[in-house]
């Protein structure tokens, strides 16, 4: 089978499936596994390069007025790769091509390839993607080893923080202006030992202040701006200093959302244990992967704090 994959997010289920020599083309985004570096691309990015947080936030504001999404797809690459199956998402229309066009260019090509699109709002959903890949690609059994392995690591989790205090989190997908991160992120703060006090799981991330933010006094935030490195999100806390620190917060980090939170696939469940284990440190270890990891962001004039 020839499989592209428009989703980063998909292309981590397709590896993680054993599909590995199957998959023919992936985004410009398509990082992780390594191999999926060396693979054809099919999109371009149509942001241009060195855009401040705000000036992002604005083009994606326009983008999804206008319905022009964040990236463009290689037609004539699509074409020549003839594959069997493209997978896209229709969760937001910006971050990637929209599903229809996908759908349309399909009936072009003359493989007549199938199209899934993944939808994902849940946790609970990211796994009913991997089952749904699954179907379409004869890897029932490689899926059921998958999510029983992810399932473990859950319930090790659930049951390490019982009974534990629970502090008041925020966890912020974007900074410039602040973001309250959703979709599966509440459920993975609630799963770590902690109470999302800003999003709301199943639901889509919402624009906030930060006065708002002060004012539900979160003891905890987590700084993950979406698809952002740790070391781009510990910057972005750096350049909103005054706001974060005014918050008077006992703990604020910044984690690689890219890798581990903005991504709907097998690697979220890295992302709640390192969220465990930034919550309760002395109940969860660190993250084997040295990559999950938290970046405390401290600053010697900020106040005690709470929590």
């Amino acid at each position: 089978m020839r499989i592209v994959s428009l989703v980063p997010s998909a292309t981590e289920m397709l590896f993680a499936l054993g599909l590995n020599d199957d998959v023919v083309g992936v985004t410009h985004e398509c990082d992780h596994p390594a191999e999926a570096r060396e693979l054809p691309r099919v999109t371009r990015p149509a942001l241009a390069a060195g855009l401040t947080s705000a000036e992002i936030d604005a083009a994606v504001k326009a983008g999804a007025r206008t319905g022009a999404p964040t990236s463009t797809l290689d037609t004539e690459a699509l074409h020549d790769l003839q594959p069997d199956l493209i997978v896209t998402q229709s969760l937001c229309s910006v971050c990637a091509v929209s599903v229809e066009d996908v759908r349309a260019l399909a009936e072009e090509i003359d493989s007549q390839p199938l199209v899934i699109a993944l939808d994902p709002h849940t946790f609970g959903e990211v796994l009913a993607d991997l089952r749904t890949l699954a179907q379409a690609t004869d890897t029932r059994d490689e899926a059921v080893d998958l999510i029983r392995e992810i399932s473990a690591r859950i319930d090790r989790v659930r049951l390490a923080v019982r009974g534990a205090e629970r502090p008041r989190v925020v966890a912020l997908e974007w900074l410039d202006p602040p973001y309250g991160a959703g979709h599966w992120v509440p459920q993975l703060i609630e799963l770590a030992g902690g109470e999302d006090v800003l999003g709301f799981a199943g639901e889509a991330s919402e624009e906030t202040t930060w006065a708002h933010i002060g004012a539900i006094t979160p003891d905890r935030v987590i700084v993950m701006p979406c698809g952002y490195s740790a070391e781009i999100a510990h910057r972005e806390a750096e350049m909103h200093r005054n706001e974060l620190s005014a918050l008077g917060v006992g703990q604020i980090v910044a984690v690689d959302a890219d890798a581990y939170f903005s991504r709907p696939g097998p690697r979220l469940v890295d992302g709640l244990e390192l969220l465990a284990h930034i919550l309760h440190p002395d109940r969860i270890e660190a993250p084997a992967d040295p990559d999950a990891r938290a970046l405390v962001v401290h600053w010697p004039d900020a106040g005690p704090g709470r929590g």
